[in-house]
């Protein structure tokens, strides 16, 4: 579990990609000198696993599914490029941001970026499939940063960037057309469900009471 409050901008040593997945190796950061085998981080808003070798020292190695490179943008990744880095979140941990499962939802585009004062207006494309989990001052992960949505378009929501965010994380060296991982409100989907199931639930309920009533007046006839 994560907060989405990126903790470092690490640099991609390598992306291995093969039939059955690939191999990403990134930098490691100071913070990261005791990240272990088996450790889950947030890699831009992707919750990966931390591989052999992990020594201090050797560069962070992750292992990609095929899931994951199809669902995120990670598969767009070459050296050099820079990702979003997060540790999972413990206990006694203040939740600086929201709930960020690391479960990437989809992808969305940059569609654009404008200068606001000392901040940054973005826009991005809302693949219409996540729009009804996007509601205004609700949170959303872009990429694994814990972010407010500002406004909502048609096909589209905004966020105010400011200038701490702008420079800490890879928002800094986005454009227009880049691909950027999206994650919903966890809360808004298990709220879906559960009201999915009740409403369920009624219509059985009397649907079973309509049959009920049908074979009272046929047996009454």
């Amino acid at each position: 579990m994560f907060t989405g409050l990126v903790s470092a901008v690490a640099r991609v040593v390598s992306f291995r990609s093969g039939a059955a997945g690939a191999v990403l190796a990134v930098e490691r950061p100071p913070d990261f000198g005791d990240a272990a085998v088996g450790e889950s981080i947030a890699v831009s808003g992707v919750c990966l696993t931390v591989v052999p070798p992990a020594a201090l020292g050797h560069p962070l190695f992750f292992d990609v599914s095929p899931e994951t490179l199809s669902r995120s943008a990670l598969g767009g990744l070459s050296a050099g490029a820079g990702v979003n880095l997060e540790r999972a979140l413990r206990a006694s941990d203040r939740l600086g941001g929201h709930i960020v499962a690391g479960h990437v939802d989809g992808t969305a585009e940059v569609l654009g970026i404008e200068k606001s004062g000392d901040s940054w207006s973005f826009r991005f494309s809302l693949p219409s499939p996540l729009a009804r989990y996007a509601v205004e001052k609700g949170s959303i992960a872009v990429d694994g940063i814990s972010l407010t949505v500002a406004a909502l378009g048609e096909g589209s929501f905004d966020v105010a960037v400011i200038p701490h965010t702008f420079t800490a994380t890879t928002l800094g060296t986005k454009k227009p057309g880049d691909r950027v991982n999206l994650e919903v409100d966890i809360l808004g989907k298990y709220v879906e469900r559960l009201l999915a199931a009740r409403l369920g639930d009624m219509r059985e309920g009397a649907e079973a009471r309509d049959e009920r009533l049908r074979g009272l007046l046929t047996n009454g006839a």
